[in-house]
């Protein structure tokens, strides 16, 4: 299968398009480049890619693709709060684009990156996914709208899968600090703190990046009318914590370090837990292999390995929101985000 995979270059992207090569699909990348220029790990191989804004594509970006994975996205709540109309923009009217030029195209399957944080304010009772959304983030806000949109699009030779995300964690060759696990884990590396700025109460499903890739290969895989125009939380029911549970794994994880409240002691509105019965029942062929405990010891090795330090933790190289701050700050791209100058954009 020729597979066009959307931010192939990014935190999940650079992990699944070795594992889709492995399978043997026949992968092509296209990815903007806003975090090209610092690589944590070298890359896992290389594929064929395109640099385009989503924004721009046209139907012969997608000629001869069978199916689409869609990552790219301005990634996270923080960059949503940045930019909340860039973030509809991109996140929700672009992937709603690609949606219908892979269709017009023939691309018969089309995997949507969504998040479970389109639950947002959910509670304590585990989530599934008849369940209501709650967003309470303009990039949550997106991935609903995202979802609605895309799903209205699925016909008899168009098949979307939505793909609602625990919140990531793991070590990537683009790798991130803005996630809670690799979060917990850089704190305790570079100060022997593990900083909790809410009261620590809410729920936050997690999920390994690699569990991810995994689960996105399967609904390529698998026939067509068992993932056609359905929703998957991709997760494990075991992975289901509250944030002041995986900071007490992270500190058993990191020799020396500790738990400190840092924040407010408010509770953040963010909670949410997840059922993830669905993908297991349905899903059989996705076989997640790790769990928080085995995934942060792999974070506290590659930050040691590395000598992670706290300019580097906290730099724009592994801060997504960082990055495009200084990407704007120095003009290299324009405030609707994109390239100044052609010389700028990656090669």
């Amino acid at each position: 299968m020729k597979v066009l995979v959307t931010g192939h270059e990014g935190y999940i992207g650079s992990v699944l398009c070795p594992l889709l090569v492995a399978r043997g699909h026949r992968v092509v990348g296209l990815d903007i480049g806003y975090f090209s220029d610092y690589a944590f790990l070298p890359p896992e191989g290389d594929v064929p890619r395109r640099r385009r804004d989503v924004r721009d594509l046209t139907a012969e970006d997608l000629a001869g693709i069978d199916a689409v994975i869609h990552l790219a996205a301005l990634s996270n709540d923080p960059m949503g709060q940045l930019h909340p109309q860039l973030t509809a923009e991109i996140n929700h009217r672009g992937s709603v684009r690609i949606a219908e030029l892979a269709r017009c195209a023939g691309a018969t399957r089309f995997v949507f990156s969504s998040s479970c944080s389109m639950y947002g304010a959910g509670g304590d009772r585990p989530l599934a996914e008849t369940a209501p959304f709650n967003p309470v983030s303009a990039y949550a806000i997106s991935k609903v709208e995202s979802e609605r949109d895309i799903a209205a699009l699925a016909c008899d030779d168009f098949s979307p899968t939505f793909m609602r995300n625990a919140t990531a964690y793991g070590v990537s060759p683009r790798m991130r600090t803005d996630l809670v696990v690799n979060n917990f884990v850089g704190w305790a590396v570079t100060t022997g703190q593990i900083r909790i700025l809410s009261d620590g109460t809410p729920w936050r499903p997690v999920v390994h990046i690699r569990d991810i890739a995994a689960a996105m290969a399967a609904v390529l895989e698998v026939p067509r009318k068992r993932v056609h125009n359905v929703a998957f939380n991709v997760g494990r029911d075991e992975d289901n914590y509250q944030v002041r549970e995986i900071a007490d794994v992270v500190a058993s994880t990191v020799p020396g370090s500790t738990v400190v409240y840092a924040g407010t002691g408010e509770p953040d509105k963010r909670s949410y837990r997840v059922d993830f019965g669905k993908i297991k029942r349905e899903l059989p062929e996705f076989r997640p292999a790790w769990d928080v405990r085995k995934g942060a010891a792999e974070i506290y090795e590659a930050f040691r390995l590395c000598k992670l330090d706290r300019a580097l933790f906290e730099g724009r190289h592994l801060v997504r929101l960082a990055q495009l701050r200084y990407l704007l700050e120095t003009a290299k791209v324009t405030p609707d985000l994109r390239w100044a100058d052609a010389a700028e954009m990656p090669a």
